[in-house]
């Protein structure tokens, strides 16, 4: 498994970085190529492990949540929308889930909730990538301080509980990893958050705040990472799909943003 994962990093991680760089319309698309992917596998997930989930919905509605989170933060001079735009927004999904369920013939509340749930979490949630990307002068710098963080910190967890895992983290949730990969994946991102800080990030906040974001970053990703797993144990599933060799699908690469893409986007924002 490890030569597959390495060769997915070697193709993905350019392409991430490209995107990134260029910004804009070209790291919108991205993005938005890969909520659609997400919810799709989501939508697979769920299927496969024979839970109700209206397809058309997730992704017609998902989009629309997407495109909220990213239009709201806009400048009013850039965009002229109301100042109701999330609750009109809110209220269009509610309203437009369930009045398709009403039309289903074998109407289920379970459903519903499976719906609502991937319309929220997922393109809400990874829409803020776009807004972390965007803000004036160190968006570029504060993705790439996120991403890099999240990959340093899968990276040494997975080998910190490869060769030294011995205690489980949750067995019924996710049964490979381990408290020491953990712990592992967490002292390494912050050692990355810190000489990142030190690279291209120095006049925005200093050495002991790098360390407490790096330690935001590496907590809550991999409780993100965490709640998707809940999500595929619950179905039976271990992979959201085989799209990416080595990784699983798309949703199981960006799982640790699920959580940790808005806290990042509005921590950074109001503190910094």
């Amino acid at each position: 498994m490890l030569l597959p994962r390495i060769l997915t990093a070697l193709i993905g991680i350019p392409v991430v970085l490209a995107a990134i760089h260029f910004g804009g319309v070209i790291y919108m698309a991205f993005v938005g190529a890969v909520i659609l992917l997400c919810l799709y596998e989501y939508g697979l997930v769920l299927t496969a492990g024979k839970k109700p989930v209206h397809m058309p919905s997730l992704l017609l509605f998902g989009l629309l949540m997407a495109v909220v989170a990213i239009l709201g933060r806009a400048p009013a001079d850039m965009v002229d929308l109301p100042d109701n735009l999330y609750p009109f927004s809110v209220s269009v999904v509610i309203f437009g889930v369930l009045f398709f369920e009403v039309l289903t013939p074998k109407r289920s509340w379970d459903r519903v909730c499976n719906t609502f749930t991937g319309v929220f979490l997922i393109p809400w949630s990874l829409a803020h990538l776009v807004n972390l990307r965007d803000i004036a002068t160190y968006g570029e710098y504060l993705t790439l301080f996120m991403i890099i963080t999240v990959w340093v910190c899968d990276t040494g967890a997975y080998f910190s509980g490869r060769f030294l895992g011995r205690h489980k983290l949750n067995k019924e949730v996710s049964p490979k990893k381990t408290w020491e990969g953990a712990v592992g994946g967490t002292v390494l991102a912050v050692g990355a958050a810190v000489l990142m800080r030190h690279l291209f990030l120095s006049t925005l906040f200093s050495v002991s705040e790098a360390v407490w974001l790096g330690l935001l970053v590496a907590v809550v990703g991999q409780v993100s990472d965490l709640a998707e797993s809940v999500i595929k144990r619950s179905t039976g599933v271990k992979d959201s799909s085989n799209l990416l060799p080595g990784h699983g699908g798309f949703l199981d690469r960006f799982d640790s943003y699920l959580l940790l893409a808005p806290l990042f986007y509005y921590v950074v924002l109001y503190t910094l």
